[in-house]
């Protein structure tokens, strides 16, 4: 069996990585001419990472990232709401790593040179059009170097090509519009002195007023002593123009407001946020889930299957484990047909589970029931407010529907 992947982002090399493991024979074609480490910070979730230590990647995932040891959530008078371990220190088998998104495609990128070969990744190819025929699908790209056009046979093509998906539009053509959540993200790298514990995930506000993320994405200091730093600030923003662009620069005096109050004890926020290196705006989009991820010999992984909003930090972890799924039917089906629809049936459902929870009931619906329930106000007593039951299973309900708590994790390994 052979396999066209479009696109060399997080989603396409784990899948080659997993096709090689099974020794079926794939090349990935990307658009851009060059792969840099762009982007900022990115969550490497349980699931995900059994998955990749699957594949030999936990040694150099550990050394480039932070181990996760715990969320704490915090209203914007710098209130703790609630704490929870997580990774490791939640009794998990497999850590959960916070690294910059360009260094985790980097150490896939290379694990896909030293095992497929140089060959295994074109770049400079853009995907113009495709075609299906009883023995196979003809792919045609455009290449950058000089406009000329290639064509590709494969048994297989796989659409790993992102929200923007070319593959996407030629499987289900139909109306597929960018559904914008009514809330805008800023984001941006910082350098730092360690925050708490150096590792700790930090949830602070609520929508409203401004909610902040803040995240260490690496463990090593600089001479000064500083860590490196992802943050977000979102709030909710009047419907527009949702264009799923990360790299759309973004203005500091645009959300500075929503933040500004956040002096805490441990970090004075505003200023912190102040010192980005630099900063993106993003409005949040994701795409109503599709009735069929697959046609003939074609179909889509990670979010060119299922675009969601960055919340949970589980979009990449998702295309993870799409990878493994979709990797194991073709080599357990030798019927490509077959095989690729039972992916689609295992994988859809459970993706479009996740959307749903990401817009309904994220992992920091904390912050939004301590908000709603304290009319925003100091607290004298968390516990007065909200039990630590009812704070647990929040948390739980989003790992539950996310597929990576620890009870399915442990009881995927009991298998």
């Amino acid at each position: 069996m052979s396999v066209v992947i479009v696109g060399a982002g997080i989603g396409g090399l784990t899948l080659a990585l997993q096709l090689h493991k099974r020794g079926i024979h794939c090349r990935i074609y990307e658009a851009v001419a060059t792969l840099e480490p762009l982007g900022v910070g990115i969550n490497v979730l349980p699931h995900a990472m059994k998955e990749l230590a699957e594949l030999g990647l936990m040694e150099p995932l550990r050394a480039a990232g932070v181990e996760t040891s715990n969320y704490h959530f915090y209203n914007r008078f710098g209130q703790l709401i609630h704490a929870e371990p997580r990774g490791l220190a939640a009794g998990y088998a497999w850590p959960q790593v916070s690294m910059h998104r360009g260094v985790l495609q980097q150490i896939l990128l290379r694990a896909v040179l030293e095992r497929l070969g140089p060959e295994a990744v074109v770049t400079g190819s853009r995907l113009v059009f495709c075609e299906q025929s009883e023995r196979g699908v003809s792919t045609t790209f455009e290449l950058a170097n000089d406009g000329s056009f290639d064509t590709v046979v494969s048994e297989v093509l796989v659409g790993c090509d992102g929200i923007r998906s070319t593959v996407r539009k030629q499987v289900y053509p139909l109306p597929d519009p960018l559904v914008y959540s009514g809330i805008t993200m800023w984001r941006g790298i910082t350098r730092w002195r360690p925050i708490l514990d150096g590792a700790t995930m930090l949830y602070a506000g609520w929508l409203e007023t401004g909610k902040v993320i803040i995240y260490p994405v690496s463990d090593k200091l600089d001479a000064d002593g500083y860590q490196m730093m992802n943050w977000l600030c979102e709030f909710y923003v009047p419907p527009r123009t949702a264009s799923a662009d990360w790299s759309q620069p973004g203005d500091l005096a645009d959300f500075a407001w929503a933040c500004a109050d956040m002096h805490f004890d441990f970090l004075d926020i505003p200023e912190f946020v102040a010192a980005a290196q630099f900063v993106y705006e993003y409005p949040m989009v994701d795409r109503d889930p599709i009735p069929y991820w697959t046609d003939g010999r074609v179909t889509l992984l990670g979010d060119a299957a299922h675009p969601m909003t960055p919340r949970g930090s589980n979009g990449a972890g998702q295309a993870i484990l799409d990878a493994r799924v979709l990797a194991d039917q073709l080599s357990t089906n030798h019927d490509p047909f077959v095989a690729l629809h039972q992916y689609d049936a295992i994988r859809r459902p459970q993706t479009a589970a996740v959307i749903a929870a990401n817009r309904t009931q994220p992992p920091d619906a904390i912050l939004r029931e301590a908000f709603e329930r304290t009319g925003d106000q100091p607290f004298a007593d968390i516990n007065d407010v909200i039990s630590k039951q009812e704070l647990e299973e929040l948390s739980r309900s989003y790992r539950m529907a996310a597929g990576f708590d620890q009870s399915q994790l442990d009881s995927d390994t009991a298998q």
